[in-house]
C-alpha cells in the first residue's frame, strides 16, 4: 500500500541500513521452510526450502568490529565497502523469525533479556532449494494457497504475504552474496535505501518493481491488492517518477471486504463470515483470458476455507455503488484507481507473476498512521489511535502471525475441496449487524 513506504524509510532510518560485500565470521544458518508445489496430475510435492531475512537485520562491521555505516569513510561505494567491511549472520530467533515444518511465525517484538523488547518487524524472502537464489514464483494461470493465524494481531498490524518482482540473484556478484544474505528489495512503493540491488545507492535511485499484495491483515481488517509498474524488472526511478502518478501504482485496487460493504464478513468471533480468533485457510487465483499460464490476466480471485468449509469471498460494492464484485478485474480496477489503468493493469500484473516473484513474509506497524489506512475508517473497525504502536507493545507485545501449508500449482490443485476449476462456490448471505 501507499503508506508501506513510510514505514520503510523509517526502518531504514531506525536500522543501520549498510550492506557489507562478503560474509563475516558469524554463519548465516537459513531457517528452513517446506513449501509444496502442485499439479492436477501428481498433487502436491514437498519441496525443502528456506527463508532468509532482509539485509537491513544484519549486522555490518568492519572487519576490526566497529561500525560501517553507508557514507562514512569505510564505505563510500562498492570498492571501499567491499574492501573493508563484512556483513553478519543473524541470529532469526532473536530478529523475530520461527518456522517448523511448513510453518513460519513472525513477532513483532522479541524480548531483550532486560524485561523490555526489541523492535524485530523482520521481512523474509522465500529461498530456492540451493539457497543462493530466491524462489521464482511464477503464477500466471496458477493458485496459491496458504493458512493463516492472525488471531493475536490487533489494530495497527499488519501480517503480509506478498510477491515483489526483484531480481532472483539479489544483486549477487563476485562481491555481494546477493540473494543468501536478503538483498535486492524493490517493491511498488520505490523506496530510496542505502543500497540498490546489492550496490551502494550513490544515485538515491528508487528500487521500484511490481507488488502483488496477497494479504495484508490483522485479526480486524484485511486486503488484496496488485501494484503494476512500468518497469518490467528491477529499475530505479529518481524525480516524480518516484511519487504518485510515477512509475508504478502505489495506491493500487484493493478488494477489502469492510471497505466495500461487508462490515461483518471478516472478525474476530462467530459472528462474522470469517472467524479470525481461529487458523483459516486463503486460497487466491489468478485467472487468464485464455486459461493457460501465458495469457493475459484478466481476474484475481478469492475463496476462503474454514471449519472443513468452503466459503465464497465476500459479495461486495465498490466505490462507486457497482455491486456484486467478488474479484479483482480490469473494470473494477478500472474505477478504482486510473493510475493502475494507466501503467497496464491487470495485463502488467500478469507479465510480472508469469516472468516469476518472490514471495514474501513481514509483519510490521507504522508509526505515521497506525495502518488506519488498512483497518480504521472505513477500511475498517478500528479507531483512529488504537493502532498506535507503543499501546500495541504496551497491551500485546506478543503480537505474531503464523503461515503454514503454502502450496502453488495449477488451478484446481492446491485444495481439492474447492472443486477442479476456478472457484466459484455460493456467496454466503450477509449476517445481521453484530452489536
Amino acid at each position: 500500500m501507499a503508506h508501506k513506504l513510510a514505514f520503510v524509510l523509517s526502518s531504514a532510518l531506525a536500522i543501520q541500513s549498510v550492506f557489507a560485500q562478503q560474509p563475516g565470521k558469524i554463519p548465516e544458518k537459513h531457517p528452513k521452510l517446506t513449501t509444496h508445489k502442485c499439479t492436477k496430475a501428481r498433487g502436491c510435492t514437498a519441496q525443502k526450502s528456506s527463508l532468509v531475512i532482509d539485509w537491513n537485520n544484519h549486522q555490518l562491521q568492519q572487519k576490526d568490529g566497529s561500525s560501517c555505516a553507508v557514507g562514512s569513510a569505510a564505505c563510500l561505494d562498492d570498492a571501499t565497502c567491499n574492501k573493508n567491511c563484512v556483513v553478519q549472520g543473524v541470529d532469526y530467533l532473536k530478529a523475530g523469525v520461527r518456522t517448523s515444518g511448513d510453518s513460519v511465525t513472525l513477532n513483532q517484538y522479541t524480548p531483550n533479556g532486560n524485561g523490555g523488547y526489541n523492535h524485530a518487524s523482520p521481512r523474509v524472502y522465500l529461498l530456492d532449494k540451493k539457497g543462493d537464489k530466491y524462489e521464482s514464483v511464477k503464477l500466471t494461470g496458477q493458485e496459491l494457497v496458504f493458512d493463516v493465524d492472525v488471531s493475536t494481531l490487533p489494530c495497527g498490524m499488519n501480517g503480509a504475504l506478498y510477491l515483489s518482482e526483484m531480481d532472483m540473484s539479489g544483486g549477487k556478484s563476485k562481491t555481494n552474496p546477493g540473494a543468501a544474505y536478503g538483498s535486492g528489495y524493490c517493491d511498488a512503493q520505490c523506496p530510496k535505501l542505502s543500497w540498490f540491488n546489492g550496490t551502494v545507492n550513490t544515485g538515491s535511485l528508487g528500487a521500484c518493481c511490481n507488488e502483488m499484495d496477497i494479504w495484508e491483515a490483522n485479526g480486524r481488517a484485511t486486503g488484496y491488492t496488485p501494484h503494476p509498474c512500468s518497469v518490467e524488472s528491477i529499475g530505479g526511478c529518481t524525480g516524480a517518477d518516484c511519487e504518485f502518478n510515477g512509475v508504478c501504482d502505489k495506491w493500487g485496487c484493493g478488494f477489502n471486504p469492510y471497505a466495500m460493504g461487508r462490515q461483518q464478513y471478516y472478525g474476530y468471533n462467530n459472528s462474522f463470515t470469517i472467524n479470525t480468533s481461529k487458523k483459516f485457510t486463503v486460497l487466491t487465483q489468478f485467472i487468464t483470458d485464455d486459461g493457460t499460464t501465458s495469457g493475459t490476466l484478466i481476474d484475481v480471485r478469492r475463496t476462503y476455507m474454514q471449519d472443513g468449509k468452503v466459503i465464497a469471498n465476500a459479495n461486495a460494492t465498490s466505490a462507486s455503488g457497482r455491486e456484486g464484485l467478488t474479484s479483482i478485474t480490469d473494470e473494477y480496477c478500472d474505477a478504482a484507481s486510473t493510475e493502475g489503468k494507466r501503467l497496464g493493469g491487470l495485463a502488467t500484473m500478469g507479465g510480472a507473476l508469469e516472468r516469476g516473484m518472490v514471495l514474501i513474509f513481514s509483519i510490521w506497524n507504522s508509526d505515521g498512521d497506525f495502518m488506519n489506512w488498512m483497518d480504521s475508517g472505513n477500511s475498517g473497525p478500528c479507531n483512529a489511535t488504537e493502532g498506535d504502536p507503543k499501546l500495541i507493545l504496551a497491551n500485546q507485545p506478543d503480537t505474531h502471525v503464523t503461515w503454514s501449508n503454502v502450496r502453488w500449482g495449477d488451478i484446481g490443485s492446491t485444495l481439492p475441496k474447492a472443486g477442479p476449476g476456478p472457484v466459484k462456490p455460493t456467496s454466503p448471505k450477509p449476517k445481521p449487524p453484530h452489536n
